[in-house]
């Protein structure tokens, strides 16, 4: 099944939605329209095409990919970039009370219908809401535990009844026991929703260590490597890096921040740093070539190394590798797909022509 079916609702009732004008479906699928090339969001005011005219898809980059335009109506791209209220609104509920379980009933009870949830979830964290909430837990006891809380109090605080069960699920989360797990780094990570499709950003207490797309093929190795060979004990949860790059990433893609701040830490070999160092020197809209980045490293005659070097960059976007093109003008490999490279240059080229002609 491809990406694009595998987690939309029935045909019959985004078709509904659709019509209806049902927001309850904003962030779960974009509505494709074939007689005008524009794309919107479920809740779009404007006039409603033949359902025989539509397609649906499940991120924007996707129709992006397929030819549409955006709606400057409902500006889909900027509501990609955000959950809709009532998830917003459920995760608040879970930042103010952590330990609370959430079943069915109180989901229900707050207007929350537990499957559409299952199904948001799944499209946008990878997981199930349960499932985030209790590796969420998990990662709470894991910052509890390398603060010095001792083991029990960890577990009944993330809300198991007993030491055996905390144990068993926490080895099973992490690799390693509690008692271990002082000794690891934990790397807090978050899901995010971009225009471009969702995003994972995984944080440690130095900074920012990995920024991907989540259908990166390359995504499972970076990961298994970070937690294998430099002993990270992986977790969702929260930390200031990764609220900053939330909110930088979306002014990036409205076009108004051309630079991050965020603090990064970027664990690999020597060149690899040397050259994410130069990746990170290409200036906004602009692009270089792997020549010129391993020329300015004195080794001419190291592209292809510095393309592996390259290839191996786990903050995209952040460390712009989207810039970095042929030596004949062609966009070159990049593992966030082609189109999503192709929408990156775009968008810098044109908020670069906007300042230069607002300057005038």
């Amino acid at each position: 099944m491809n990406r694009q079916n595998a987690l939309l609702p029935p045909h019959a009732e985004m078709v509904r939605a659709m019509l209806e004008r049902d927001t309850a479906y904003e962030g779960v699928f974009f509505t494709a329209v074939k007689t005008t090339g524009i794309f919107c969001r479920p809740g779009c005011t404007a006039r409603k095409p033949r359902p025989e005219n539509v397609e649906f898809f499940a991120h924007a980059d996707e129709c992006l990919s397929a030819g549409y335009r955006a709606c400057l109506r409902c500006k889909p791209l900027d509501a990609a970039a955000i959950a809709p209220d009532w998830v917003q609104k459920l995760l608040i509920a879970v930042d103010a009370n952590p330990e609370v379980r959430w079943s069915d009933v109180q989901l229900l009870a707050e207007g929350v219908e537990p499957l559409k949830l299952r199904r948001w979830f799944k499209q946008h964290f990878g997981m199930t809401f349960h499932a985030w909430l209790r590796t969420r837990r998990l990662g709470m006891a894991l910052g509890g535990i390398k603060q010095g809380h001792s083991i029990d109090h960890v577990a009944f605080d993330s809300g198991y009844e007993s030491l055996s069960g905390f144990r068993d699920a926490f080895q099973k989360s992490f690799h390693i026991t509690p008692g271990r797990a002082t000794h690891r780094e934990p790397l807090l990570f978050s899901r995010l929703t971009t225009p471009l499709g969702p995003m994972i950003a995984m944080a440690e207490r130095r900074g920012l260590v990995l920024l991907e797309f989540l259908d990166r093929p390359a995504l499972t190795r970076e990961v298994e490597e970070l937690q294998h060979r430099y002993g990270y004990a992986v977790a969702p949860g929260h930390n200031g890096h990764l609220r900053q790059i939330e909110e930088e990433l979306t002014q990036y893609f409205a076009g108004k921040l051309t630079g991050f701040n965020v603090p990064l830490h970027l664990p690999g070999s020597e060149f690899a740093r040397q050259v994410w160092a130069e990746l990170a020197k290409i200036p906004y809209g602009q692009t270089s070539t792997y020549g010129t980045i391993a020329a300015k490293l004195g080794k001419p005659g190291a592209s292809r190394a510095v393309g592996l070097a390259n290839g191996h960059n786990r903050l995209s976007i952040v460390l712009p590798c989207h810039r970095v093109i042929g030596a004949d003008g062609s966009l070159t490999g990049y593992g966030g797909g082609q189109p999503r490279k192709a929408f990156l240059l775009r968008l810098e080229k044109a908020a670069v022509q906007l300042t230069e002609h607002l300057a005038f």
